[in-house]
Formats: structure tokens, C-alpha cells, sequence
């Protein structure tokens, strides 16, 4: 069950991924952000799954998911992954969401994606 699970987990956080990259190519950047942090959250479920053979909790939280899970993971991703639940968060309200959205341009956005492309990458080859 576990090897299913895991690989099931694997699947969404890709297809999350491949969402990431559709929504930077129809300029919706905001939620190039969104989905580049449920895919990591996937990501580190699946991870969950394969260390303690048991369900993920029910968390969005990136960095908890990394602190629970003893990831020796560098800075730059705690900085990222901390980057990425604030935007979770903020754009889930209308009003946070619109202030989100109009500070979200092309540049900020594809920095994301491809600093989320490379942290994912770096979860998967590593603790996989």
C-alpha cells in the first residue's frame, strides 16, 4: 500500500506542477505560485508516506512538513518554502488575493516556477 500511496502522491504533485507551468503560459501568475505550493506540499507528503509508512497529516504547511520529517534541506529552500505558504495563505481571501495578484508580474513568477522546479527535483532524487 505504501509504494502505491507514494506513487499516487508523486502524480498529483507532477501534474500540480505541469499546472504551475499552464497557468504561467495563460498569464495567471498568481496562481503559477499557488500551484508551485501544492506541488511541493505533495512532494513532501509523498516523502511522509515513504518514511512512516502512514498517512500524511492535513497540513499546508511546508516548513512544518519538512520540520517533522528531519529534512536536511538548505536555506534557500526554507526561504522558498516559506515563500510559498505565505503566498498559499494570502491568496486563498479576496482582499489578500487581489493585493497578491497585482504585485505577481512574469518575472516574479517564472522565478518561482523555476526555483520550485529545481527544489522538487532536489526532494525527488534526494529522500525518493
Amino acid at each position: 500500500m505504501a509504494h502505491k500511496a507514494i506513487q499516487e502522491w508523486i502524480e498529483i504533485s507532477q501534474y500540480d506542477l505541469q499546472t504551475a507551468e499552464a497557468m504561467f503560459d495563460s498569464g495567471r501568475y498568481l496562481y503559477v505560485v499557488f500551484m508551485c505550493q501544492q506541488a511541493v506540499e505533495k512532494i513532501l507528503k509523498a516523502i511522509y508516506v515513504q518514511k512512516k509508512n502512514e498517512l500524511p497529516p492535513r497540513t499546508h504547511n511546508l516548513l512544518y512538513l519538512v520540520d517533522i520529517l528531519k529534512l536536511d534541506i538548505d536555506e534557500s529552500k526554507r526561504i522558498l518554502f516559506a515563500q510559498l505558504n505565505q503566498f498559499y495563505l494570502e491568496s486563498r481571501y479576496p482582499g489578500e488575493r487581489n493585493r497578491l495578484a497585482k504585485e505577481m508580474d512574469k518575472n516574479k513568477s517564472l522565478n518561482y516556477l523555476n526555483k520550485t522546479k529545481q527544489a522538487w527535483k532536489c526532494l525527488k532524487q534526494i529522500f525518493l
